[in-house]
């Protein structure tokens, strides 16, 4: 009986771990949700209060889909237009960033 109840615990939390992991972000998600979603959206679609203030276009928009990753590495490092820049993120975060920005589109 003793084994059966260990066995049961241990399963319950393997469950639960698991079920914890499914909703974990990527890396580029929590960058993106923290430093770039206030303006461009939660999926990319330009659509706050902010984006349409700025005029930010959204990540299915031709001109952004035909932006190289890094033509866009260098927008999101040196600012662009009226994008300010975003020193405080380093080379990594960055590259993880546009992976999930442009994952938005598809």
């Amino acid at each position: 009986m003793r084994k059966t109840n260990r066995s049961q615990v241990v399963l319950a939390i393997i469950v639960a771990l698991a079920g914890t992991v499914g909703f974990a972000q990527t890396r580029g998600e929590a960058v993106y949700n923290t430093t770039c979603k206030m303006c461009h959206g939660a999926t990319g679609t330009a659509d706050t209060p902010t984006a349409r203030m700025l005029e930010v276009k959204p990540v299915a928009d031709p001109y952004i889909k035909n932006l190289t990753d890094n033509q866009m590495f260098l927008s999101i490092r040196n600012g662009k237009g009226k994008m300010r820049p975003m020193p405080s993120l380093n080379d990594t975060q960055i590259k993880d960033s546009i992976f999930y920005f442009r994952s938005l589109a598809k």
